[in-house]
């Protein structure tokens, strides 16, 4: 068993946009990305905090626009209609959950899909099914990274991916496929689950239920991805039973520390590259 370290890997993509940065403020361009909150969820403004920070490391220009819980959907979209045009701004991110007022969708798709760094427009997803160039979404393509930094091949194993959201298991999939694996998709309503899950060379857990991936349910030597955030007792847990599970691996993500830190880096990574194809450094 060897832990993936996701922190060690972010750290190195980290230095590698912050002198990119650098290259491309001596050509007189300033990464941008504007971060839109709205209302007081504390765990919101903790990521949000922890994406303007990491920003501002890297030399970028960093906004963030706090909105009231009450604002009214229209002033959002106007918002994000004017930081669509803001020539200064490369990355636009609307931090979700928004008040049940507010239409997710529409907030959104409202977002120029040259600036949808989080990767969750329908024209970016549809792009990345079809193998065009689009912004991936953060968390899977952090994981494909991660898989990448250690070496993993992935072409030809058996990918599993536990859980089918639009943020992770659905892009995931995706991404996985595009690599050449056989992937398979199990979900709530799976049958024999343990079963499915017990043939997987690369294993990403991604439900949201704390300790749900026991040892029955991972083949020995497989690639554990822990996608889940969970608290209990005041400490943070992944979806996979850690202790229980980690001698049947050869490599495993802990949380925290694994997947987490690879999300933030991999929305940073994905700004610097709008910035480089406004520029036309790239396609």
């Amino acid at each position: 068993m060897k832990l993936i370290d996701g922190k060690a890997i972010a750290l190195k993509m980290k230095e590698d946009i912050k002198r990119e940065t650098s290259e491309l403020k001596e050509k007189g361009i300033v990464p941008g990305l504007a971060v839109v909150i709205v209302g007081n969820n504390p765990a919101s403004e903790t990521y949000v905090n922890s994406k303007e920070k990491a920003a501002k490391s890297l030399g970028f220009y960093s906004v963030k626009k706090e909105l009231d819980a009450g604002v009214k959907e229209e002033e959002l979209l106007q918002l994000v209609g004017e930081l669509n045009k803001d020539p200064l701004i490369h990355g636009i991110l609307v931090q979700l959950p928004l008040p049940e007022h507010i239409d997710s969708k529409k907030i959104l798709n409202s977002i120029d899909i040259t600036k949808d760094v989080d990767g969750f427009h329908p024209e970016n997803i549809g792009k990345m099914i079809i193998g065009d160039e689009a912004f991936l979404p953060c968390t899977p393509n952090g994981i494909v990274k991660m898989l990448e930094y250690e070496g993993v091949d992935i072409r030809g194993k058996h990918a599993v991916v536990l859980g089918r959201s639009n943020i992770v298991g659905k892009p995931m999939a995706a991404l996985l496929l595009e690599k050449d694996a056989t992937v398979t998709v199990c979900h709530s309503k799976t049958q024999d689950l343990a079963a499915i899950t017990a043939t997987a060379d690369i294993l990403v857990a991604a439900v949201g239920i704390p300790n749900y991936v026991t040892p029955d349910m991972v083949k020995e030597g497989a690639v554990v991805i822990d996608v889940g955030i969970n608290r209990i007792e005041g400490r943070l847990v992944g979806d996979v039973d850690f202790e229980r599970v980690k001698d049947k691996t050869s490599l495993i993500t802990p949380v925290p520390g694994g997947v987490g830190p690879m999300t933030i880096t991999m929305l940073m990574y994905n700004t610097i590259e709008s910035a480089k194809r406004k520029r036309g450094d790239l396609k």
